[in-house]
């Protein structure tokens, strides 16, 4: 049995976290016990942390140890993976946060992203902005040993772009156009190019976002506010008319929760077109859809939430180099500066893109 105790950030309340000392958990019979290597810094993070965005615990608070894109090396094994000879001590590996019920009538019918029982691993039980954490097994991968283990924990946020990517339907040759180019949005770019987009264009707000879309494979580069960039577009709608010659995007996919972006996607996107919301806008947000528009050109519109069965597309897409992990992690931060590494997500400190803490 664990013994001894690890570092750990506990969040109570916005604005209020610290790091403690606590006891090591240990594993019930269907968990792991994990050792933590890297844990990504997500924008819920952040949310959670400035009150902009409610815990899926009972009363929306702590105390909670938040973070839930990580990976890490197998500490303890419980007595049911450990009967079944599944794991052993030392195995690298990296771990699906959200931990459904696979039980429920929506899981029975492979809707496990919509499991309403899930727990969720730094969201509404303890994450990984700790030495330590327990998961059941069932969600645990293997990380193969060519990927490191801060590519490992980029496997969540690339099998959530992985999902969108396949509501998108790509069909060879469609000109896609990409809002949004953060972290996921620049792994969606190198994900639609591989599944047969003749042309991607990437557009936002960031110079140096969009140049690191270029190295992952964006054919198009739009700066939709910076005047000064050479990227500038000032009306990007007339900009892809021109670019299709009238026919506009076949698919569109808006990786930002802007609901400005969301009503883009609707002028851009053209004959029988499909458009995905993938990113998180506010919970009062609402789009306009030009019904009649929408109708007399057939379009299709999906939402895509969290990585319904695409770890393992997620994975060997890493290992494979289908996406490269490298230019989109920029920054790695020691456990003990965690705050450090949510100020600089927060605030766009040092271009950042997939901020990491590693131990």
């Amino acid at each position: 049995m664990s013994s001894g105790t690890m570092k750990a950030w506990i969040f109570q309340e916005p604005e209020s976290m610290q790091l403690e000392e606590r006891e090591i958990p240990s594993p019930a019979a269907d968990q792991l016990l994990i050792r933590v290597k890297a844990c990504g810094v997500c924008g819920s993070d952040v949310a959670y942390y400035w009150g902009e965005s409610s815990l899926e615990t009972p009363d929306g608070k702590g105390p909670l140890v938040l973070g839930h894109e990580f990976s890490g090396e197998v500490a303890e094994v419980g007595d049911i993976p450990a009967s079944k000879n599944l794991f052993q001590p030392g195995d690298r590996v990296t771990v699906n946060p959200v931990q459904y019920c696979n039980t429920c009538e929506v899981c029975h019918r492979g809707q496990v992203n919509l499991c309403e029982n899930k727990g969720v691993l730094g969201v509404s039980a303890d994450g990984a902005f700790a030495e330590y954490v327990l998961s059941h097994y069932q969600h645990v991968y293997r990380l193969p040993e060519s990927v490191s283990y801060e590519a490992g924990a980029f496997t969540e946020p690339l099998a959530c772009g992985t999902y969108a990517v396949k509501n998108l339907d790509i069909s060879l040759g469609d000109t896609v156009v990409v809002l949004g180019p953060g972290a996921i949005g620049l792994s969606i770019v190198a994900l639609a190019k591989a599944s047969g987009a003749g042309r991607v264009i990437l557009a936002g707000t960031r110079d140096y976002r969009l140049e690191t879309g270029k190295t992952v494979g964006a054919d198009v580069l739009m700066n939709t506010s910076d005047v000064s960039s050479q990227y500038y577009c000032a009306d990007i709608t007339q900009e892809i008319n021109k670019q299709t010659r009238g026919k506009m995007a076949e698919r569109v996919i808006v990786a930002t929760g802007s609901t400005q972006a969301m009503h883009l996607a609707l002028e851009i996107s053209g004959r029988r077109s499909l458009i995905v919301y993938f990113g998180l806008p506010g919970d009062r947000d609402k789009v306009e859809v030009p019904a009649l528009q929408s109708i007399l050109w057939d379009k299709t519109i999906k939402f895509s939430w969290l990585a319904a069965f695409t770890w393992v597309e997620a994975l060997e897409a890493i290992q494979s180099g289908l996406v490269n992990t490298s230019p989109l992690i920029t920054h790695s931060f020691p456990l003990d500066q965690l705050m450090e590494a949510l100020v600089v997500s927060r605030e766009k400190r040092g271009n950042p893109l997939k901020v990491m803490v590693t131990m």
